[in-house]
């Protein structure tokens, strides 16, 4: 509370600046709607490999996209941010106002994080102008991303060597009516991409 009366005050004291080219204007000259896709699901349910595949296919059609990966997100920006929840909110935050200034610019912009409670991503939902954002629930198995485990996480976790981690000290907050389902233990990458550009292609 103390956080939010602070940001409120700063906000008061400096008020947006009123910019000349509107988003719908930089959207214009790429010939293309924004929005942004956001793909949550546990750690190996498949979010990075579905994100970059539909960012290749999106770029070769030749659409103007950017991918926020949450891994490759917290080698810079949010580098500083632990696991706690305290954190992943922050974390969320900052990739969801990142997001936001992309779509503002006009691209179509791919957001692949665990983003673990749902109050989170309806914060980030409501940045974006109706209808341009798309949570996509990668929702894979608990079992079978911990079969896969491609970084060795739940292992460490399952050792007691990483603490917070979703799925096992951590909850993880499901979608109730995600934009689009895709549990990637049932299907091939192939079908799993086409499923999921058949839900949110531009």
């Amino acid at each position: 509370m103390e956080r939010m009366s602070k940001t409120a005050s700063i906000q008061k004291q400096n008020p947006a600046h009123a910019l000349t080219i509107s988003p719908q204007a930089r959207a214009a000259i790429k010939f293309q709607q924004p929005r942004c896709i956001w793909l949550t699901g546990l750690s190996g349910a498949g979010k990075s490999t579905l994100a970059n595949a539909l960012d290749v296919r999106l770029h070769e059609q030749g659409f103007h996209t950017c991918l926020l990966d949450g891994d490759n997100l917290r080698q810079g920006l949010c580098s500083d941010l632990g696991m706690t929840p305290e954190a992943r909110k922050e974390n969320i935050r900052r990739i969801a106002e990142v997001a936001r200034l992309m779509v503002d610019a006009g691209l179509v912009v791919i957001v692949a994080a665990i983003s673990p409670y749902r109050a989170d991503r309806e914060a980030a939902r409501h940045l974006f102008p109706e209808g341009s954002f798309f949570e996509v629930y990668v929702s894979t198995p608990f079992e079978v991303c911990a079969r896969r485990d491609p970084k060795g996480l739940y292992r460490e976790a399952r050792a007691g060597r990483l603490k917070n981690f979703t799925g096992l000290d951590s909850p993880y907050e499901a979608p109730v009516a995600p934009d689009c389902d895709i549990d990637t233990g049932d299907l091939e990458l192939s079908e799993a991409c086409e499923r999921l550009w058949a839900s949110v292609q531009p």
